[in-house]
Parts: C-alpha cells; sequence; structure tokens
C-alpha cells in the first residue's frame, strides 16, 4: 500500500512539472512583445511573428509576415508610444497561448503643432509554438476607440 502511495504521488508531482515545463508564461511573453514595441525594437516585434501571422483592426485584415511588418509593425510605430495593456483573460497549453485585454497609448502629434492623443481599445494576442519550440505570435486584433486629443 505505501509503495502504492508512494508511486501516485510520484507520478502527480512528475506529471504536474511536465504540464508546467510545456507551457509558456504568456504575462513574460507579452511584456518582451510590448517592452520592444515600445522601444521601437521593428526588429525583435518582426522576430517575434510566425511566418502566416494574420493581422485585424477593424476593417484592416492583413497576412502573412511581411504584410503584417510592414503595414502595422513598421508604420504604426513611429506614430505612438507608451503602450500598455491590462489583461483581462489568459491561459496556456503545451502549443498556444493567448492574451486578451485593454490597451492604451500615446498618438504621437501628425506634424509641428499638432496635438498629441490619447488612444485606447480592447486586444487579443495569439502565440503559437512552432516545430522549433520558438514562440510566435500568430494573430493580432486590436479594436479601438476614436483617438482623444490630450489637453
Amino acid at each position: 500500500m505505501k509503495v502504492l502511495l508512494c508511486s501516485l504521488l510520484m507520478a502527480a508531482t512528475l506529471t504536474s512539472c511536465t504540464k508546467a515545463d510545456e507551457a509558456v508564461n504568456i504575462q513574460r511573453l507579452n511584456q518582451e512583445f510590448i517592452s520592444a514595441w515600445n522601444n521601437k525594437d521593428s526588429g525583435k516585434i518582426t522576430g517575434f511573428l510566425a511566418e502566416d501571422v494574420s493581422f485585424v483592426q477593424g476593417s484592416a485584415h492583413w497576412k502573412g509576415k511581411g504584410e503584417v511588418a510592414q503595414k502595422w509593425v513598421n508604420e504604426t510605430m513611429p506614430t505612438i508610444s507608451g503602450l500598455k495593456t491590462s489583461v483581462v483573460s489568459s491561459t496556456t497549453d503545451a502549443n498556444t497561448a493567448y492574451e486578451a485585454g485593454t490597451f492604451s497609448v500615446d498618438v504621437l502629434p501628425a506634424g509641428p503643432n499638432q496635438p498629441r492623443g490619447f488612444g485606447e481599445g480592447n486586444y487579443i494576442f495569439l502565440w503559437k509554438k512552432g516545430a522549433d519550440n520558438a514562440w510566435k505570435l500568430s494573430y493580432a486584433q486590436l479594436e479601438d476607440l476614436p483617438v482623444q486629443r490630450r489637453n
């Protein structure tokens, strides 16, 4: 009986360790992404993108690493700063992870003597583990409210 209980305890311990090791820390992964964005590191951001990444924001739907990098990352990054997120929901398993919540961002002036703005909205990031065990952003969706003028 003792041997059976010890075996079950050992199996439960090993199983829980294995599951924890297989799942990614989604909060850490998203913080790395946001940090790279706030540091204007477009190369690092592009490196996070899966080859078949999809991006959706309003009527904009872009697919593929090249298109998403050009139209979202390269064109948007110079216009905003101070990206912050507030997580509402997240989960992970061995091969996928997602995080959803709200975001806020400072919108930089479009030109001299133009006002700064403040943007906010909802987001979802879906990450997938590749065959090389690297986690890549597979899907990003942003739904934002109209930009508000900063006083």
